[in-house]
């Protein structure tokens, strides 16, 4: 991994290039970021480069001979533990170093991945992961040998909030006593969760969501998706890229075409109209129709935001730009809270399995009054 490979997120990218530089690398660093951020490919970049043979000023060069084994997850002097449990394959002793063919992959495919996702790569089925006490023994086995290739042997935790207790503790004294040359980048999604002594004891990096700019460009680049997909999908991720991908596969129509002539008819009070909507909101599919409410909701929220300061708005097509800016002048204080609540209830039931057609019909007249009212 590189850090040209991640999207954005410039201003920590030179914060870590800079402590390289200037030789101001801790010797353990949290890198905390939300479930489908950018925690654990920054870390990935980050001691890519801090190993690269030949360093440039904004990136590893990616073709040394560390670099090339960094990229694969191979370095002899690159390291990880993470949370597992016992599988068909491992029936017992799970341990990290057991699961790192499976973790190679898993990584490579897409760093912004989370917990579900892993214990389903290794066939968790229904078993929750953490890193166990004996996981403590074999990491103080690792950092006790010099490193082999590198200028630092490099520990990944990924997750560090999943340690039992014992393995947490000796985390600490390794924390405490570091070893010489050796780094610790814990890459967590719950600091409140690690031991505040654990935290007091490294140097903390947050990370960011991704902005929507940011997600519309992955998904352009990873996907190939076109901007109206894109820029939707984008809304709906707020700012997590696992979430992003998952939806590719999900939208199959476009949100804000059907959501605006779902106003209009709403605003129109043009019921016989609304009700051959229905037919087309029942055709979606309860995934869909989830995700749909769920951008209807986001669209609203940018049409309050709106009201209040148009600069609250950073980022929105030319289309949906000029619908919000339209649309807030019904939307006031008066029924702004009404009609994100009626979203809110119209989820809440497709979620559970309501009949769509007349969860949309009874929004759809709820939402009528309320824009009539504003």
């Amino acid at each position: 991994m590189q850090f040209k490979n991640i999207i954005g997120h410039q201003e920590t990218k030179a914060m870590l290039l800079k402590s390289v530089q200037q030789n101001h690398v801790a010797h353990a660093q949290l890198f905390l970021g939300q479930e489908g951020s950018a925690n654990l490919a920054l870390a990935l970049a980050y001691a890519t480069y801090i190993n690269c043979e030949n360093k440039q000023s904004e990136d590893s060069c990616g073709t040394c001979n560390s670099c090339t084994k960094m990229n694969k997850l191979v370095h002899p002097d690159f390291n990880f533990v993470m949370p597992v449990t016992t599988t068909k394959s491992v029936s017992k002793d799970a341990l990290s170093n057991k699961f790192m063919n499976e973790w190679r992959e898993f990584v490579l495919a897409s760093p912004y991945q989370g917990l579900n996702e892993w214990m389903q790569h290794i066939g968790a089925e229904n078993k929750q992961g953490n890193i166990s006490k004996d996981e403590s023994r074999q990491l103080v086995k690792l950092v006790s040998l010099k490193a082999f290739e590198g200028s630092y042997k490099i520990v990944v935790i990924w997750l560090p909030e999943l340690m039992h207790s014992s393995a947490a503790n000796a985390l600490l004294k390794l924390l405490e006593e570091p070893p010489a040359q050796t780094l610790f980048l814990l890459v967590s999604q719950s600091a409140e969760k690690l031991l505040a002594t654990i935290t007091s004891r490294t140097q903390i990096m947050q990370v960011r969501n991704f902005t929507e700019q940011e997600v519309v460009a992955h998904l352009q680049q990873k996907y190939n998706a076109d901007d109206t997909t894109a820029n939707q999908i984008a809304q709906l991720a707020e700012g997590n890229l696992n979430a992003a991908a998952k939806l590719t596969s999900e939208i199959s129509s476009d949100y804000f075409v059907f959501f605006t002539e779902w106003m209009r008819q709403c605003y129109s009070y043009k019921f016989t109209e609304l009700i051959d909507m229905s037919d087309k909101f029942q055709t979606l599919g309860r995934e869909n129709q989830k995700n749909f409410l769920l951008y209807a909701l986001n669209l609203f929220r940018k049409v309050m935001l709106f009201g209040i300061d148009n600069s609250l708005i950073t980022f929105l097509p030319p289309a949906e730009l000029d619908f919000v800016q339209k649309f807030s002048k019904v939307i006031t204080e008066a029924n702004a809270g009404q009609l994100a609540e009626e979203l809110n209830q119209a989820h809440y039931h497709i979620e559970r399995n309501a009949n769509p057609k007349m969860v949309f019909v009874d929004s759809s007249i709820q939402i009528a009054g309320y824009l009539r009212k504003g």
